[in-house]
């Protein structure tokens, strides 16, 4: 996978292909593939997703902490009809949000309440960058769906290529009715995620890697994830920094410094996003200047 924006080319059935104008502008346009783009647009996260299909071990999902910042937290769940509503008053008044993504609180792909969400934003607003973050179960059987949607950007967490460390990550997956434990779950979580990014870089998606770094658990590994999503034609990847709670509670997340030197470590391999704000589900605004408590503030008091 070519590293420079400039001129980028994804991997598919082993050549390199160029991306077309309007591919590029989902790079030129969205904060999270482009350091560039992040200073001049921004992104609004549509909270439509409660439910999720996985269980990780650092993962807990209290959908109204108004004072947190992190993934999975949202301050209010909204219907498809709702998250419209919302993007039209977002594109009128904040005009440089070019993004229109879906990242939870729950797993998007688990929630039909997502693809509903997708049709009429789409719909009304096609020029509008559509993104969608998953945890990769469901990518495989969804893929189509979102291509339909004018899905151009997905992101999936990806915390192991070996179910051997992951199976340390995730509590249990549940798939097709049924729920797994242990190295079942690991295997079936990763078999999917392998697949589903294949089937996005083959659709010309870019496709952005999350791995959660976890001292003493995949610290060792991310570098052999990022070798293996660069060879697959991942476009760009995200270290993210262990929030200690749930089951990894009293694990030490990792410093900055380590941070930047894991990076470092993976960027001969693929691009690096290294300006990540671990944004909230309900986000809105450039990174690291949102401004979705003022529209669910207003929103409020015009009720």
């Amino acid at each position: 996978m070519a590293a420079e924006e400039e001129n980028p080319t994804t991997l598919i059935n082993g050549r390199e292909v160029p991306y077309d104008p309007e591919q590029m502008r989902k790079i030129a346009e969205h904060p999270c593939y482009s350091e560039k783009a992040c200073h001049a647009f921004g992104r609004c996260h549509l909270p439509v997703a409660p439910k999720c299909n996985i269980q990780c071990n650092y993962c807990v999902r209290d959908y109204d902490c108004v004072n947190e910042s992190r993934p999975g937290v949202t301050s209010r769940v909204l219907t498809p009809e709702e998250a419209l509503y919302l993007v039209r008053r977002v594109v009128k008044e904040y005009p440089y949000v070019k993004v229109i993504g879906i990242a939870g609180p729950g797993e998007p792909l688990a929630n039909k309440e997502t693809f509903e969400a997708l049709r009429l934003v789409h719909e009304e607003f096609p020029k509008l960058i559509m993104c969608i973050s998953t945890n990769g179960l469901l990518l495989p059987e969804s893929i189509e769906e979102l291509d339909r949607y004018g899905v151009g950007n997905v992101t999936v967490t990806l915390n192991a290529v070996d179910p051997e460390i992951g199976e340390k990550i995730v509590s249990h997956v549940t798939y097709q009715g049924k729920t797994y434990h242990g190295r079942e779950a690991a295997d079936i979580l990763l078999s999917q995620q392998l697949k589903g990014i294949e089937m996005a870089v083959a659709k010309k998606m870019f496709v952005k890697i999350n791995t959660v770094y976890i001292p003493g658990i995949n610290d060792d590994h991310i570098v052999e994830i990022a070798k293996r999503v660069s060879e697959m034609g991942a476009y760009t990847f995200n270290v993210i920094p262990l929030i200690p709670q749930y089951k990894f509670a009293d694990i030490t997340p990792p410093t900055p410094k380590e941070k930047r030197e894991m990076q470092d470590a993976c960027a001969p391999y693929i691009k690096q996003m290294r300006h990540c704000a671990r944004c909230r589900s309900d986000a809105i605004g450039k990174l690291g200047q949102d401004v979705q408590s003022c529209l669910y503030r207003s929103e409020k008091t015009e009720e």
